[in-house]
């Protein structure tokens, strides 16, 4: 697994929109205001031709735009990271357009960005042997104050931090809107870990997953090499890292179906799974823990379940591709990177 440098005091972070840009508000003053902090910061910036663009369906520009920003970007001389500038719905359809194989050829660099860049963080694991991470994109950093989150992420970026724990804290409703751009997490709900079975957890592997919603598609097709991704760190074994975002409590347990029955499941460690969007909701007396227990329960190995991972603030920044331990005790869940054990 290909480790890329940290960013370096000075240093230059590259954005890039394969996803949603930042042309409507709140995310249009929110990145307006990262750039601003990072500069405040001493770091040097490189804003991609689509970072403020909103002509495409589902994403910010065509497909082959988008996916031609993404092949400049991770070539261009002098950036040093990738932060994705949002989310989207179909950032699938620019796959064909990204060269995956000259990615692995090219001087590895963090690309940072969570929901529909799953498409890409994933990706870059599995194809190219990259380990990337799924953790906030660019206009979160726009916020006033910082969450401890976002200081996380940025600590990983450095290379200063490498252990990470869950925050006591998690946002129910967001205060963020329109006129309120830089609005902080609104974090009142109690952090509240599950693990099956019940009791304290440990285990080790290499990390890898992302966004249920985005996974699902990506089986059966040439892009699917998780097959060959497992057998090659076989040894390590996976800890999946799992969150959903428009998928109901059906979508979800069908979703893991899929993934189990495509057998991307066999060498298993541990299952993190973030707090879906739905949160609490319940089907037909199937609630969010049945969904995923229903179906990764035959495994018997670690399932933590409404971790600070995706979609409800705040969220760890993930090292997809690394190696890690994860501990949970109590209400703790600490996930530790070896990122020098590659």
């Amino acid at each position: 697994m290909r480790i890329p440098e940290f960013l370096k005091e000075e240093g230059c972070l590259g954005f890039v929109a394969p996803a949603f840009g930042c042309n409507i508000e709140p995310y249009q003053s929110g990145f307006k205001n990262a750039l601003k902090k990072f500069k405040d910061m001493g770091f040097r910036t490189d804003i991609g031709p689509n970072c403020f663009a909103g002509e495409g369906v589902g994403i910010s520009n065509t497909p082959e735009k988008c996916g031609g920003e993404i092949n400049e970007y991770f070539a261009k001389e002098g950036v040093d990271v990738l932060l994705s500038c949002g989310g989207g719905e179909l950032m699938c359809e620019v796959l064909d357009y990204i060269d995956f194989a000259k990615l692995a050829e090219e001087k590895p660099r963090w690309y940072m960005g969570y929901s529909d860049n799953t498409n890409l963080t994933f990706l870059l694991a599995t194809l190219c042997d990259t380990a990337s991470i799924y953790g906030p994109c660019a206009p979160a950093f726009g916020m006033e104050p910082w969450h401890e989150a976002l200081s996380d992420a940025l600590g990983l970026l450095l290379g200063e931090k490498n252990v990470f724990t869950n925050y006591p804290l998690w946002e129910k409703e967001s205060l963020k809107d329109e006129g309120h751009p830089l609005e902080p997490y609104h974090v009142t709900e109690q952090s509240c870990i599950k693990c099956f079975p019940a009791g304290a957890a440990h285990a080790e592997g290499r990390l890898l997953g992302g966004c249920l919603d985005c996974l699902g598609r990506l089986v059966g097709t040439k892009y699917d090499k998780v097959k060959e991704f497992i057998k090659r760190y076989r040894e390590d074994g996976i800890l999946w890292y799992l969150e959903s975002c428009d998928l109901n409590i059906m979508d979800i347990r069908r979703a893991l179906w899929q993934l189990d029955h495509a057998g991307w499941f066999g060498t298993a460690r541990a299952f993190l799974i973030g707090r879906p969007l739905c949160f609490g909701e319940e089907l037909f007396g199937l609630d969010q823990y049945q969904a995923v227990t229903g179906i990764l329960g035959k495994y018997h190995v670690p399932i933590l379940m409404d971790l600070d991972i995706g979609h409800i603030p705040p969220m760890m920044p993930v090292v997809n591709g690394a190696r890690a331990a994860v501990d949970a005790a109590g209400q703790n869940v600490t996930i530790t990177y070896r990122l020098s054990e590659q």
